[in-house]
């Protein structure tokens, strides 16, 4: 079924925008991820990607020319769909001169729109809104608030980490000033163009702005003032501030590194924008340079406010008990997807055990190399990818006209993350080397569990691993990640009683459990592929060939 893309607001102050570079014309293949157009805002010219694949049927508006947020950008479907009735009921037509003209009656007519703006608020005070981030959002969640109440704010500042329908990204201020408001805290959700904060010239009287400038269902904000306490009482920002009550500003994956390390960020000094702490800084961090006294003021406070997170709440023997966790974006998404996998594909699973013992050997020897890092989970995803090159019917998409074969191999790596499962891609997997491999996942799986993972990051895969063997479990089977047609399910290394050359010994052995798809994947089909797999795991220097 064809979908409608419309022109997307990439600021929070963008009301129309202009078409500056048309990189699809009609009829070209889409791919999730593909740049369509390079659009101009009001504030700079930003490349704007496809989240639908299929063939760009048609494109609404020209290049140099310019239509509201929300205008019907193009219309992406199948090629020869009968797409008049879109076209015909689209948001808008290209920006004319009649359409033009309308402008001023439906700045008339929607009063809370940022048009309104200039004849009903204070001089300075600018109104932010929830943006939307991606074409798919409809809703976004404050993950963390950079800045407090009362902050000063300087054009480029990052002032919230917001979480969408794909991941977890930066919104920056396009705006000078201080922070008056916030209006939707933390761990809140909130549709597209609600109330996000309010910025202006400090003392400035705003009483009754966010109310008036609320759009249908936001978050309920309650006065500046309560809000200013609630965001300083958080435990975040608690986290986030020196002893002497300064903000430290670091990035998600800086606080990670720092945490898992044991570091106090006021004792780092950061090289990013704004002094803000960056993974490096971490890495490079070397304590000597601390004084003693800075360690023990500092220490205690770290302390005690670790405990607290871990405490659970105390239910009398006897007595019933339940919590309810609000569902995040990543949850619900997580969810559809699985369904419609589990629903609509024809799974059916082969498992076969793989001997690992020269795979044992074989990484020894490369770990042994400076500065070399190989784990099992490397090894399997290299020889997926070699196996893929000789079995393509494995790396293949099922599509209602037709069948996709992938001569390309773009292995998706499932991560465990807070939330649930991102699937981080590795491109050009067989044009990679085990260090390749390896190097990259570990950064990938770093920006997983810090949700810093970017739409292209996880889009594109034509096969995917996952691996509970570091838990300890011995084989088990996974939901298809569609549009792929197979994934590969991989338990841990057993030690374990095996016979070789008519003799009982003692060898180490894994289990590998295929779930394919009926639909494109046939059970001879997925068998050869594992007899392949096998012999490149149970022979590495194979993969050299």
């Amino acid at each position: 079924m064809a979908t409608k893309i419309t022109m997307p607001r990439l600021s929070d102050t963008m009301t129309e925008g202009t078409v500056a570079t048309w990189l699809k014309k009609v009829g070209d293949a889409v791919k999730e991820g593909d740049i369509l157009a390079e659009i101009e805002t009001d504030k700079a010219t930003m490349e704007f990607e496809s989240f639908n694949a299929g063939t760009l049927l048609y494109i609404g508006i020209k290049e140099g020319e310019t239509a509201a947020v929300d205008s019907l950008l193009a219309i992406i479907g199948k090629e020869g769909e009968d797409i008049s009735g879109l076209i015909s009921g689209g948001n808008s037509t290209p920006a004319t001169a009649e359409a033009k003209a309308e402008a001023p009656a439906q700045a008339e007519t929607q009063p809370t729109t940022d048009n309104s703006q200039p004849t009903t608020l204070p001089k300075g005070v600018v109104v932010v809104t929830m943006p939307r981030l991606s074409d798919t959002m409809t809703e976004g969640t404050v993950a963390t608030w950079l800045k407090k109440v009362g902050d000063e704010v300087k054009e480029g500042d990052i002032l919230a980490e917001i979480e969408t329908d794909k991941a977890t990204m930066e919104f920056e201020s396009f705006n000078a000033g201080t922070l008056l408001f916030i209006g939707i805290n933390e761990g809140q959700s909130a549709p597209v163009d609600s109330v996000l904060a309010i910025i202006g010239p400090a003392g400035t009287d705003i009483n009754g702005i966010a109310e008036n400038y609320k759009k249908g269902g936001a978050a309920s904000a309650a006065t500046p003032v309560a809000t200013e306490q609630a965001t300083a009482t958080t435990p975040i920002a608690e986290a986030t501030q020196t002893a002497d009550g300064g903000r430290i500003f670091a990035s998600p994956l800086a606080k990670q590194i720092a945490k898992d390390k044991g570091i106090n960020l006021s004792q780092v000094k950061g090289s990013g924008e704004n002094g803000r702490i960056t993974k490096s800084d971490v890495e490079n961090f070397t304590p000597s340079n601390v004084t003693p006294s800075a360690v023990e003021v500092q220490q205690p406070t770290t302390d005690n406010r670790q405990p607290t997170t871990s405490v659970q709440p105390f239910v009398p023997a006897g007595e019933k008990f339940s919590e309810e966790i609000k569902n995040s974006q990543m949850r619900k998404t997580i969810a559809k997807r699985l369904s419609e996998s589990i629903f609509t594909a024809p799974h059916f699973y082969l498992t076969i055990e793989v001997g690992m013992d020269e795979a044992m050997k074989s990484r020894a020897v490369i770990n042994t190399v400076p500065d070399t890092k190989v784990s099992f989970n490397d090894m399997v995803v290299k020889a997926c990818a070699m196996a893929l090159k000789k079995h393509p019917q494995v790396n293949s998409q099922w599509r209602e006209d037709a069948m996709i074969i992938n001569h390309h191999v773009n292995i998706g790596v499932a991560v465990a993350v807070e939330d649930g499962l991102v699937v981080p891609v590795l491109n050009f997997t067989d044009q990679m080397s085990l260090t390749q491999i390896g190097a990259s996942v570990r950064d990938l799986a770093g920006k997983a569990k810090n949700k810093k993972l970017t739409p292209a990051e996880m889009d594109g895969s034509t096969f995917t691993v996952s691996n509970l063997g570091m838990f300890g479990i011995q084989s088990f089977t996974s939901i298809i990640n569609q549009p792929n047609s197979a994934i590969l399910s991989v338990g841990a290394i057993e030690e374990k009683p095996v016979v070789r050359n008519g003799q009982i010994v003692v060898g180490n052995t894994m289990t590998l459990t295929l779930a394919c798809d009926h639909r494109t994947v046939d059970g001879a089909t997925g068998a050869q592929f594992l007899q392949t797999l096998r012999i490149f795991l149970e022979n590495p220097v194979t993969m050299l060939a």
